[in-house]
């Protein structure tokens, strides 16, 4: 009996099949962070990517419990450590304490990190394309994780990925997610209801991320190849996924979650250059449509572009037998039955950034700790799947994508003075399926 490409049964077998490598590693429980002698543990953090939202992500942990310390910090660039150590001591006072001999520069710094006996949480916020192997890195040493969206950049990442998360559910650490639209008080409330059946069985969803450019950074004199690319890291598939991946997988994620993160059957997609086609915007488009199709003839349609001086919109529709639903990001959640009823989200509305790491150190002092790296994964790879099909011009069927042999990592050890040559701008219809 063939299985629809969404079962339960075929999510499955993708999770299973990907996690063997590793979860036959140590499976020995590690011990409750909670209490000492009737006192909360102060627990340790340490910082993985010290850019933009890896500032964000340390401030969020470092008011999502009271007893909390950054201990440890590392990057690849000595100037981003100093400006995130400065902003966060500036915001924090002494829940920042990062001694001289815990700053780590330099690529072995997930290493040194890991090393240290008393961390106890590791925030991996690097480019995407470092995910897989930092994450591996902190369960081996036995830490809890948070990972920022999305967790790999091909295939063989996201496979890599799975494993170490079932690695780290065998040894009870916790991996929160950086899908911070999961902790959206409306979006909970949102897709609560229509899980329930509000409007029906779902039949379509239709959403967009549609924004301006982002930044860029000149080069430099004296910046070799692989420091252009890590400054720039936006523009590069190996490190960011594209856009869609990297960006718009928030979108991805909402439309899975209306479909109770089924899986979809295929993918085609369009997608290319109009605007962004100077060299300094790497070899990445500037805009996706992807067509996602379901069993039972459901779909999923996402439009999303960084072009600049463009109409920015960010949004969900979704369509059932009874009725639809509308968000729009940030601002509003609501749905209509075909009767014309209304539901409009009014409650209260935290920040959902801040949430996400307040029920994290919760289930950690719970001793029940949060593990979302499949649902991660899950959706990263359905991104993936439609960069696939927009890169391709082909109808990419999820067995393909998750069967590819893409690899987008270097090939060698990465060096500071190795030659980096930019990979060629996808073209639909020649360029192939890996």
């Amino acid at each position: 009996m063939n299985q629809p490409a969404d079962s339960a049964l075929n999510r499955r077998l993708f999770l299973s099949r990907s996690a063997s490598a590793l979860a036959a590693t140590s499976v020995a429980g590690f011990p409750m962070i909670g209490r000492a002698q009737g006192a909360p543990k102060t627990l340790k953090v340490a910082l993985v990517g010290c850019g933009g939202r890896g500032s964000g992500a340390a401030g969020q942990a470092l008011s999502g419990d009271n007893y909390v310390q950054l201990a440890a910090m590392g990057d690849v660039f000595p100037d981003r450590l100093e400006t995130a150590l400065n902003n966060l001591k500036a915001a924090h006072g002494g829940k920042v304490d990062v001694p001289d001999a815990q700053k780590f520069i330099g690529f072995d710094a997930i290493d040194k990190i890991c090393a240290l006996k008393d961390i106890d949480i590791v925030l991996l916020t690097t480019p995407p394309g470092f995910r897989p192997e930092h994450l591996q890195k902190c369960v081996e040493a036995g830490k809890h994780t948070f990972c920022e969206k999305p967790c790999a950049t091909d295939a063989a990442g996201v496979k890599r990925f799975l494993a170490a998360t079932a690695a780290a559910k065998a040894k009870n650490l916790g991996l929160l997610s950086g899908f911070c639209y999961r902790f959206a008080s409306g979006e909970r409330e949102f897709f609560k209801r229509i899980q329930a059946g509000e409007i029906g069985e779902v039949r379509a969803v239709y959403s967009d991320y549609l924004t301006n450019a982002l930044w860029v950074k000149p080069r430099k004199e004296g910046w070799t190849d692989l420091e252009y690319q890590l400054r720039n890291w936006l523009y590069f598939t190996w490190l960011s996924g594209d856009h869609l991946v990297e960006q718009a997988i928030h979108s991805v994620d909402k439309m899975l979650w209306a479909f109770n993160d089924a899986t979809p059957v295929r993918a085609w997609s369009l997608g290319g250059r109009q605007q962004r086609v100077e060299p300094e915007f790497g070899h990445i488009f500037d805009h996706f449509a992807v067509g996602y199709e379901f069993s039972g003839g459901r779909m999923g349609t996402l439009f999303c572009r960084q072009q600049q001086g463009t109409w920015s919109h960010t949004g969900d529709r979704v369509f059932g037998t009874k009725g639809t639903g509308e968000i729009v990001a940030m601002k509003s959640q609501r749905l209509t039955a075909l009767d014309g009823t209304t539901w409009k989200y009014e409650g209260p509305k935290p920040d959902m950034y801040q949430v996400e790491h307040n029920e994290f150190f919760a289930s950690l002092r719970a001793d029940k700790p949060l593990n979302m790296g499949e649902q991660l994964a899950h959706s990263t790879m359905v991104g993936i799947l439609g960069r696939m099909a927009a890169y391709t011009g082909q109808a990419v069927t999820w067995e393909e994508a998750v069967n590819s042999k893409e690899d987008l990592r270097p090939s060698e050890p990465l060096d500071w003075k190795m030659k980096l040559p930019e990979p060629p701008v996808a073209m639909p219809g020649r360029t192939k399926i890996s």
